[in-house]
């Protein structure tokens, strides 16, 4: 009975040494599912809600940087906005003959061709400036979480009235000019609103970041309380139990000798 209570006790000792053994190999206290069911269940929920959020994250990411690009593109337009306004204002001095008209005409043409080119610009594929998204008109509609939830930006348009007036202007004659210059006027009220807007929407994705950011960090925590060894405590008990099988190895060689001390009564 003495080898057999020592067998079982090596048994014991030998499995949950091979169980710290296992935790310290892996990084993870959860080595099967039967070392913590519950917890097991749990941290599955929390790592795929982690992989959403990152995910959403990223997804802001990229649409940050799609605002990003339109407001680099509109700064250009708007210089070239404010060029044009100047060469409609200059066209109208009664000085000027009707070939130096046709010279800032040119150059107010040339001008009106990059507006209208850039709003032709794309990233990633995706229109920056036509005000729809592919499949619905308006902005991008981005998702801001792993539950679902959208925000859609405010589009840009430069295919607008506001700014096809200012393009399809024309100051060759002073007429023209003070035509071109109220449509050009009107063309930049219109980019000031849109860039307003860009603004807005980065601010609004800055805050989703933040918060998706947050919420990764603290998800991460959680599950890492769920999973993640602590070595300090599992070393010591590595220790304890190494300690167990030896001394238990020993007393169960120890036992299997005593019939044999009790036979050599008999002898």
């Amino acid at each position: 009975m003495s080898a057999i209570t020592a067998a079982s006790n090596l048994d014991t000792s030998t499995s949950e040494l091979n169980n710290a053994l296992a935790q310290l190999s892996s990084g993870s206290k959860i080595v099967t599912p039967a070392d913590d069911p519950a917890g097991l269940a749990e941290s599955i929920a929390l790592t795929a809600q982690i992989g959403q959020t990152n995910a959403a994250n990223d997804n802001v990411s990229n649409a940050l940087s799609f605002s990003q690009t339109q407001d680099g593109y509109l700064q250009q337009v708007g210089a070239a906005l404010d060029q044009m306004s100047t060469l409609a204002v200059e066209a109208q001095d009664p000085t000027k003959s009707s070939s130096q008209l046709a010279d800032y005409n040119t150059e107010y043409k040339a001008l009106a061709a990059y507006i209208t080119s850039t709003g032709n610009a794309t990233y990633n594929g995706v229109s920056l400036f036509s005000g729809t998204d592919g499949t619905t008109t308006g902005g991008l509609k981005i998702t801001t979480d792993g539950t679902g939830d959208t925000f859609t930006m405010t589009a840009v348009n430069l295919t607008a009235a506001a700014y096809t007036g200012a393009t399809g202007g024309d100051i060759s004659t002073s007429t023209g000019a003070v035509t071109a210059l109220t449509k050009v006027t009107a063309a930049i009220s219109a980019l000031a609103t849109d860039r307003s807007n860009i603004g807005g929407n980065e601010e609004r994705l800055n805050f989703s970041s933040s918060e998706l950011g947050v919420l990764s960090d603290n998800l991460t925590a959680a599950n890492s309380n769920l999973t993640d060894v602590d070595v300090a405590s599992e070393s010591t008990k590595y220790a304890q139990y190494q300690i167990l099988v030896q001394s238990g190895t020993a007393m169960l060689a120890q036992a299997n000798q005593n019939p044999a001390n009790i036979l050599k009564l008999l002898q």
